[in-house]
């Protein structure tokens, strides 16, 4: 394993849940990030999705920790603003070469988005085998990561879109799989900090199918 490889499997073992965050109104931002950590889920995801994003990510960085990367990341200038706003790690939705190549040169933790063994393979490509594998059950769910993740022996993914923690489990079984990325973690609207931190422990808590409790 490289050492791009080994930072970004810290991040992915942190906790085995990433929460995926759309913030809507930046004044959510501190008590969410407070109430997932105190949870046990340190690692945060913050999609670019929002105006705010940016400055959610240099909000949430202040909680004691935290562990704060941004995702929905599509070209090196969205990589760029989130670095420059101290993110720790990089989520895209997909790969291209220009987004890959840019990350590797600012030497980043990078979660690139893929879907099939192509992707997969322009990841390997570029010296990239922690992925991301989306949108996790559009693409046939753990099955079909299960058959596309065989000849990638060495590749490790944190499936994303779709999860939920009665399928989690399932997906935390596969050997391919590291950890899973939460969107239902914190459902839109004026956050309840008590419900985000009791659903975070739960989350926090989760094992793979079948394994012991």
């Amino acid at each position: 394993m490289n050492s791009l490889s080994a930072s970004v499997e810290k991040v992915m073992r942190l906790a085995p849940v990433i929460p995926v965050l759309v913030i809507e109104d930046i004044e959510h931002a501190l008590p969410v990030a407070e109430a997932l950590v105190a949870g046990g889920l340190p690692a945060l995801e913050v999609t670019l999705r929002t105006e705010c994003a940016i400055e959610a990510i240099k909000v949430m960085k202040q909680v004691p920790g935290a562990v704060v990367g941004a995702g929905t990341v599509l070209n090196p200038t969205d990589l760029d603003r989130a670095i420059d706003a101290g993110a720790e790690f990089i989520v895209s939705p997909g790969l291209t070469a220009t987004l890959g190549e840019a990350t590797l040169k600012r030497e980043i933790p990078f979660l690139p988005g893929t879907a099939n063994g192509s992707d997969i393979m322009l990841a390997l490509e570029l010296g990239l085998d922690r992925l991301k594998f989306f949108p996790a059950m559009a693409n046939g769910g753990p099955p079909a990561l299960k058959a596309i993740s065989g000849p990638f022996g060495q590749v490790k993914f944190c499936p994303t879109g779709g999860i939920s923690p009665a399928n989690a489990p399932e997906w935390l079984a596969l050997d391919a799989v590291i950890c899973v990325g939460g969107s239902w973690m914190v459902p839109k609207g004026k956050p309840d900090p008590k419900k985000i931190e009791a659903d975070a422990r739960a989350a926090a808590g989760l094992a793979p199918k079948g394994a012991a409790s």
